[in-house]
């Protein structure tokens, strides 16, 4: 690398500051507070918004390299598509929200492997892509497995 960054270093910390409402979400239904399931709930809701704000980043990074064929967008869309199936076992009232929230997690940890995939991003956005991601799925995961205690 040239020591040169394409990211400022607001993007960084607000990068970082987007992980502390899964924080807070985790620390309310780990410590068996009242809200617990609506942690769960608002964990689940956060991490899916996130995960679809993802397909959008992959969208405009396939518009602005100017060669992002079928297969881009599709991969963009999936993210929003994938959400939505993992929030219908709550609305059928099947078990929810333990497995949805391990499975959102597992995929928000391997996303960065659409960015490799898809060869848009610069090197130090996908450094930073690779520890958000880490730190919202591990999270994540964290909030599916408390889960288990709760529903």
């Amino acid at each position: 690398m040239d020591g040169k960054t394409s990211l400022t270093p607001a993007s960084r910390w607000l990068g970082f500051a987007g992980l502390l409402p899964q924080i807070l979400c985790l620390a309310l239904a780990w410590s068996g507070h009242e809200y617990g399931y609506t942690a769960l709930a608002g964990g689940f809701a956060y991490a899916a918004a996130i995960f679809s704000f993802l397909g959008g980043v992959w969208w405009g990074q396939a518009i602005q390299a100017g060669k992002g064929g079928a297969g881009a967008y599709v991969l963009a869309v999936m993210p929003s598509l994938l959400s939505v199936a993992l929030f219908l076992p709550w609305t059928l009232g099947w078990e929810w929200p333990g497995p949805a929230l391990l499975y959102l997690g597992a995929l928000i940890l391997l996303s960065p492997l659409v960015d490799r995939a898809l060869g848009y991003a610069a090197q130090d956005f996908f450094r930073l892509r690779v520890q958000l991601s880490a730190g919202l799925g591990a999270l994540t995961i964290a909030l599916g497995l408390v889960a288990n205690a709760i529903v």
